[in-house]
């Protein structure tokens, strides 16, 4: 799959039918294209992973940052479904699709979904997180400025990859890879995170298969 990195279809939530709660539409960056995806892996730091001292509770999610009455993981899933879900009391989720693209699967049931850290929480730890003060994890795990940062995924596919990097997981879809592999290295760079040895060979080795990839690029730099 070559070619510019395809973020989702943002819905605003007006779409919802029969709201309890006052839902907030996301105020998502604007993105362009951005360098080869070849040449933004060859630009990322390369450095030892360092795991110690690492709690997912060092991470504070998910909050509800604009106090609408939906966390960021409701948000993520509102704002990425194909077919707007109902947003109940306490932003229940009720109907709705949603496009699994790790493994090709559209799932009619938000309960059926995780919404994925792409690069999840602990890689970004063991790769300069370790670093950060509280509140720049904070923002790190609840992040919607950028579509490719959190995405709702089947609880399969999401938990079969765990904390892995591409060097040990990938996702099933093969289609899916080079937007996968773009989607990571932009979310590196863009929050100044390092790559392990086996992680620069992954990467390199994808943008080799995908040697038109671009990387998506929004204006807000970290």
């Amino acid at each position: 799959m070559a070619g510019m990195i395809q973020a989702a279809a943002l819905l605003p939530a007006a779409a919802t039918a029969t709201q309890s709660v006052q839902h907030t539409p996301l105020a998502v960056a604007q993105h362009a294209e951005g360098p080869l995806l070849a040449d933004a892996v060859a630009a990322l730091p390369v450095s030892t992973e360092r795991r110690e001292g690492y709690q997912r509770t060092s991470f504070r999610h998910w909050v509800d940052a604009d106090r609408d009455g939906c966390n960021t993981r409701a948000e993520v899933l509102i704002d990425e479904a194909l077919t707007m879900p109902q947003v109940g009391a306490d932003c229940r989720l009720l109907g709705g699709s949603w496009y699994s693209y790790y493994d090709d699967q559209t799932v009619g049931d938000a309960a059926l979904l995780d919404v994925d850290h792409l690069v999840p929480l602990a890689e970004a730890w063991d790769s300069g997180a370790y670093d950060w003060s509280a509140a720049q994890r904070r923002d790190y795990a609840n992040d919607l400025t950028e579509p490719w940062h959190l995405v709702a995924v089947t609880a399969r596919s999401n938990r079969s990859k765990a904390d892995q990097d591409p060097s040990t997981w990938q996702p099933p879809h093969e289609p899916a890879r080079c937007r996968y592999a773009a989607e990571w290295t932009a979310i590196k760079t863009r929050w100044h995170l390092s790559i392990d040895l086996a992680e620069q060979q992954a990467l390199t080795a994808l943008a080799d298969a995908c040697p038109e990839q671009r990387l998506s690029t929004t204006d807000d730099q970290r």
